[in-house]
């Protein structure tokens, strides 16, 4: 393969590993539909099998070359949350959500940042870098598996609000983490350590409200389908552009892009329109999470990596658990939303590369393993738990995931109908969905 992969240039390099990639995706995510697991699960078992560990499909030197997918990735995703930050939802949640998001990222990280340095006696600077990664939480592979089974409803909304909101919280921590480890260096505080992230993160989600607003005007009742496409992917394009300049996420600048335009126009159909654009680019990104992962660096990881991984899902349960319980908000959200908290990626591994050069090699190596390593395995924990976590709390029925399941997408909304009448039918009920010509022939 290596033979042929030299006699080969790099646009063709390029184009035969994106077939690749996404080929790899459909064909693992047949084994997931079998196994009853989200599709997100598939793509990273496929990343894995292709990958440098495995495989080898992939040349390495394209592979190192491919990181702008996650940033283009992580917009769409940000984007498409963005919906649910809408003025009524806020009003009736907002500190709720709050409260219970510093709860479920806080809780997180002081655990992880106690049990790294009391059961493994590692460096105070370590465990900080390391608490303050532990409490982000990916959106995708949740976003993902929400749109996968068309979950809907008030534990959805509260879900995709305190995962939004875990980012901010995060990279807060994170600039303050850094701001004492660099104090504690040079004796001294400098401002600019603190205020200066803080300031690049107010400037981004300034830009993402101009950009709303931008779109919202420039989007016309006379716009064609193809135009307006073309402007919200500019646009988000854009912001990945900026944010990316100045090292930060796009998490947040695109989150409060969509949040302010469908603030301010209602419209609904430009999101299903990048909807139906997504999938490939997301199939990427998670596939592309899988390469990435090191088999033999799980040895190195060992013990530590172990107790990371497991420590933190207590401390993101057991928070989501608490700030349920004092904001008083339902059972359901009580005991299950904390299982779709699991996973966790993109945030967290550019944190990692950031925190790696704050620390001595080896152990700035060894943050960086933790991470990447975790990563790849909360990823393919997290839609599962997450996919449980709406079965438990009745976001989503059996019988719906299981006609989604056994569909591509095509043609499911006809197939759940069916499936509801033949259920009706035998129930002896009247049918909930009436095809069009028992209609026309009834009027």
């Amino acid at each position: 393969m290596k033979e042929f992969y030299t006699s080969l240039n790099e646009s063709t390099l390029v184009l035969l590993s994106l077939s690749i990639i996404l080929f790899a995706g459909f064909l693992l995510t047949r084994l997931t539909k079998r196994l009853h697991l989200p599709n997100v699960s598939g793509y990273i078992l496929a990343g894995v099998l292709i990958g440098p560990q495995v495989a080898s499909l992939v040349p390495a030197h394209i592979l190192s070359h491919m990181g702008f997918i996650s940033d283009v990735a992580l917009a769409f995703i940000a984007f498409g949350v963005g919906k649910f930050f809408k003025k009524e939802v806020l009003m009736k949640t907002g500190w709720k959500v709050v409260i219970v998001t510093l709860w479920e990222s806080v809780l997180a990280g002081i655990l992880i940042t106690l049990s790294m340095r009391f059961l493994f006696h590692l460096s105070w600077d370590f465990c900080l870098i390391l608490g303050a990664i532990a409490t982000a939480t990916a959106p995708a592979s949740t976003m993902m598996t929400i749109r996968q089974y068309r979950a809907k409803g008030d534990f959805v909304n509260i879900l995709l609000q305190v995962v939004a909101l875990d980012d901010v919280v995060c990279l807060l921590i994170f600039s303050v983490v850094v701001a004492v480890i660099n104090a504690g260096r040079s004796g001294h505080v400098r401002a600019g350590d603190v205020l200066l992230p803080i300031f690049y993160n107010i400037a981004a989600l300034g830009i993402g409200f101009l950009c709303g607003y931008l779109l919202s005007r420039l989007i016309t009742p006379t716009r064609s389908k193809d135009n307006r496409l073309i402007l919200a992917i500019a646009m988000l394009m854009g912001i990945s552009g900026l944010c990316s300049a100045f090292d930060l996420s796009p998490l947040l600048s695109c989150m409060v892009f969509g949040a302010s335009y469908i603030n301010l126009t209602e419209d609904k159909k430009l999101f299903r329109q990048v909807d139906r654009f997504t999938p490939p680019v997301l199939s990427m990104f998670f596939i592309v999470s899988g390469m990435n992962l090191d088999l033999t660096a799980l040895k190195t990881a060992g013990v530590i990596g172990i107790a990371y991984f497991l420590i933190r899902i207590l401390g993101k349960y057991g928070g989501m658990y608490l700030g349920c319980a004092i904001t008083g908000m339902p059972d359901t959200h009580k005991k299950y939303m904390g299982l779709a908290l699991i996973p966790q990626a993109g945030v967290a591994i550019g944190l990692a590369f950031l925190g790696q050069r704050l620390l001595p090699e080896n152990i700035g190596n060894l943050l960086l393993t933790i991470i990447l390593s975790s990563s790849v395995l909360y990823e393919l924990v997290g839609p599962a738990c997450a996919k449980m976590s709406f079965f438990l709390s009745g976001t989503i029925k059996r019988e719906k995931a299981a006609v989604i399941e056994k569909s591509d997408g095509a043609g499911t909304a006809k197939k759940e109908k069916a499936a509801v009448n033949a259920k009706n039918e035998g129930k002896g009920k009247v049918k909930k969905y009436p095809d069009k010509k028992s209609v026309k022939h009834a009027i």
